[in-house]
């Protein structure tokens, strides 16, 4: 089946991919810009919210699980990639560009593995490293089977700069690793100041046409040389197949005696063959309808130009650093099968949102998710490794919008709301605490402030542990929340176990409001699935 990883993209390759599985690999990872990329929410009227959490750190160092990794290239990797490692040890040094590089090269090392003989892959970055990777790309695909690099206009040049040139595209860096690597010309609309110069005439019915040269570059071609409409010339085609040109009417003489040209209607044209300077396709802002919020999200139109370039119908689409998923739903609007993988769960969660959005689909009933908790013994395991990973992917199973940036900033007892709609064009919110170790009636009191402090109707404690008889009590002395609307009472304070979120309860809460920005729908047929191994 289509098949979404949570996780590290290296293990995953490893673990869950075969040899020579994949028809076309589409990468945007981190570019070591050394910037925080937020993730945005929108306020409950639907306006942008100063509301973000960071999504990731792009900034990377040298540290000892780095020198693991090194170490690994080094007693794995095929020499020529051992030597360019060491080159670059020795000119950029141990410092964080060096990190990156390592990082980044275990990784496509596991990419070339998965890649059929038929497959293409498309490196998405920018100036901060795009000629160290490729020069790492020549030697892990090899040189020779460097296909394109294609520069994408990402923005309008800013005018601040003052001292450099504007700095307004991004690269993609598409290699093979055969000759026998599928492409499909892409073509674009024509100028309109080439038609005017070129496609000048129109026929009876209104046609637009431009006159082709039939005469042979070639002036040494005894078999093409013969008289037709009274000239002699080296012709391109056989004399049978100009006859039959021009019988179609193809073939135009303005005159007795002048060199007859051949007619190309332009309806008939498959438009302007794309270069590798792609300019046509508009960024994304924040009042684009594809936008969610996500940073480093790419438009669904650039992934759709190179998912068409390189497959087709039902080929596998592989995203190893898939963030809001743009090259996963736009492979499942064109029936390809995909793999998609992300380190967060803020990330897999906003996936998962954008695919029931756009066409409908559930998780685990028409794609797969792997590496996310399947029980309490695994959501354990979740909270040791990692504890805001646990927070996030616990928030989403009540769908809770991540409450400020944990990771940076102090500790308000808030991890979490969910706004819900009680009266009309009135919104109110719910606070969530997210409790992965011991319990006690301690947190009870302590949510029961923050309800108070921040003058919410209606806390939710979610605890990995069971809630002990006095922590029960004590919520039920919180009383309840009474809604007009529907004329029911919530109890103010509530505890759900993650045991009970995997028997489905969600919070008793009127009205909940998603503070996501939901994908606009393009309901297609869930693709037949496949099993990769």
């Amino acid at each position: 089946m289509n098949r979404l990883f949570y996780g590290d993209n290296l293990e995953i390759l490893r673990k869950h991919v075969a040899d020579n599985s994949v028809d076309l690999i589409y990468l945007d990872p981190p570019f070591n810009s050394k910037a925080d990329y937020n993730l945005l929410y929108r306020e409950p009227t639907g306006r942008a919210s100063d509301a973000q959490i960071t999504a990731f750190e792009d900034t990377w160092h040298w540290t000892e699980e780095t020198q693991r990794t090194y170490q690994e290239i080094v007693d794995r990797a095929p020499a020529q990639v051992v030597e360019m490692m060491n080159a670059f040890r020795t000119f950029v040094g141990l410092n964080d560009m060096m990190a990156y590089l390592t990082m980044m090269c275990i990784r496509l090392i596991e990419l070339r593995r998965v890649l059929k003989d038929t497959g293409s892959i498309y490196l998405h970055c920018d100036p901060t490293a795009s000629h160290y990777l490729k020069i790492l790309m020549d030697t892990i695909f090899g040189k020779k089977n460097f296909r394109n690099e294609i520069s994408w206009r990402r923005s309008q040049p800013k005018s601040h700069t003052v001292t450099n040139f504007p700095n307004c595209r991004d690269v993609i860096l598409r290699y093979a690793i055969t000759d026998n690597a599928k492409f499909f010309k892409v073509y674009g609309e024509y100028d309109p100041a080439y038609l005017a110069k070129f496609y000048r005439f129109t026929d009876e019915n209104g046609r637009r046409y431009r006159l082709g040269d039939l005469t042979n570059p070639n002036k040494n071609r005894p078999n093409l040389t013969y008289e037709f409409l009274g000239v002699t010339r080296v012709w391109r085609w056989t004399k049978e197949r100009m006859e039959k040109a021009y019988a179609d009417g193809l073939i135009h003489q303005t005159k007795p005696g002048n060199v007859p040209s051949l007619i190309r209607y332009l309806d008939e044209m498959p438009g302007q063959p794309l270069t590798d300077d792609w300019d046509d396709i508009e960024h994304l802002h924040g009042s684009h309808g594809e936008h969610l919020g996500y940073p480093t999200q790419k438009p669904e139109a650039l992934l759709e130009r190179i998912i068409r370039a390189s497959t087709v119908e039902a080929d596998i689409v592989l995203d190893p650093f898939c963030g809001c998923g743009t090259a996963i739903t736009v492979a499942q609007r064109l029936k390809r099968r995909w793999l998609g993988i992300d380190v967060t769960h803020l990330a897999v969660n906003l996936i998962k949102l954008r695919l029931k959005d756009m066409f409908s689909l559930e998780p685990r009933k028409d794609y797969q998710v792997i590496g996310e908790p399947e029980d309490v013994a695994g959501a354990r395991e979740l909270a040791s490794q990692n504890r805001y990973q646990f927070q996030w992917w616990a928030l989403s199973l009540i769908n809770a919008r991540p409450y400020g940036d944990k990771i940076k900033g102090s500790d308000t007892g808030i991890d979490g709301y969910i706004y819900f709609s009680d009266q009309k064009d009135k919104y109110k919110k719910a606070v969530v605490s997210v409790k992965s170790g011991n319990v006690s009636v301690k947190d009870i009191r302590d949510l029961g402030h923050v309800i108070e402090r921040e003058k919410s109707e209606i806390g939710v404690l979610i605890t990995l542990e069971e809630a002990t008889r006095h922590m029960i009590k004590e919520a039920l002395q919180k009383g309840c929340y009474r809604s007009e609307t529907v004329g029911k009472d919530y109890p103010r304070l509530q505890i759900l176990t993650i045991d009970d979120l995997f028997a489905a309860k969600k919070p008793r809460i009127p009205g909940v409001t998603s503070l996501v920005k939901k994908a606009p729908s393009i309901y297609t047929t869930p693709t037949e699935d496949l099993d990769l191994q």
